[in-house]
């Protein structure tokens, strides 16, 4: 700190800079910032997993009780048909995307509490989203099972861009960001299907749909057509620090997820920006 008579000066390479100047952030900002809770595991659960019922929950809570011993975990849960729901009516009415987005998270939240309620003999509780950024360390520390739920949903709600008239950050952006920004060890995202295909299996070309076994960010986001996570996850994927990779799993075949836990290749797995580990 340099003095002068009467004001006090903080040299840092970002004083009188402007922000936009990456010659200028990249010194400071670019090198990777320290991982809060490398051990931590990331398990996001579709929307449409929670909207098959019990037939689908029940099978996979089993599964991730087994899980509780071996892993620290938090495990986030999307939104569904009633979000989509909830979009078409909001459209009708004409409700601004910011006024979507609250009311989109709130079902991914339900879905979170439904988990909750049927791990809760495990000692497995709901956490919502400020505790979650704030106290998930101790949270994780205290559990006896060392695993908490919480919504996937980012909070940016009435602060969503209005570049659309759907929310852009859905429930898979928001669990990467989530994990990426603890600096988490892995992050597995759970659908209703086996992973990425080259075309859409549900569609009117699904019988020559191609399972992607592993691709990079960017050259899924030159893929045409639907894909069984949010498009803008690609998008956030370019500035990853921490988490290299993510897979894509089938939470209806029994075992995928331990299988994804443990590392093995059993979907399709997606290359981010960051620096592989």
């Amino acid at each position: 700190m340099a003095n002068t008579p009467g004001i006090k000066h903080i040299n840092s390479a970002l004083a009188r800079q402007t922000l936009l100047d990456h010659s200028t952030t990249d010194p400071v900002a670019g090198v990777r910032p320290i991982q809060l809770l490398p051990w931590l595991k990331v398990i996001k659960i579709g929307g449409r997993i929670m909207d098959r019922g019990k037939d689908a929950i029940l099978p996979l809570v089993d599964e991730l009780r087994k899980l509780l011993p071996e892993y620290r975990m938090l495990i986030l849960t999307g939104a569904g048909i009633r979000a989509r729901h909830v979009f078409a009516v909001g459209l009708d009415l004409g409700l601004p995307v910011g006024s979507l987005a609250p009311l989109a998270a709130s079902e991914a939240g339900q879905n979170g509490h439904i988990l909750a309620e049927l791990l809760a003999q495990d000692f497995v509780a709901y956490v919502d989203k400020p505790t979650i950024t704030t106290q998930l360390g101790i949270h994780l520390a205290n559990s006896r099972v060392g695993a908490v739920i919480g919504s996937a949903y980012p909070p940016y709600h009435h602060h969503e861009f209005p570049n659309q008239r759907i929310p852009m950050h859905r429930s898979d952006t928001g669990a990467f960001l989530l994990a990426d920004a603890v600096g988490a060890s892995s992050l597995v995202i759970v659908e209703d299907v086996d992973g990425v295909y080259d075309v859409d299996p549900n569609g009117p070309e699904g019988k020559s749909a191609k399972l992607i076994s592993e691709a990079s960010y960017t050259e899924l986001a030159k893929q045409k057509g639907t894909l069984p996570f949010d498009r803008m996850l690609l998008e956030v994927m370019a500035n990853a620090r921490h988490i290299s990779s993510v897979q894509v799993v089938n939470g209806l075949i029994p075992g995928r997820i331990t299988a994804a836990m443990r590392g093995q290749h059993v979907g399709t797995v997606i290359h981010t920006g960051a620096p592989v580990k």
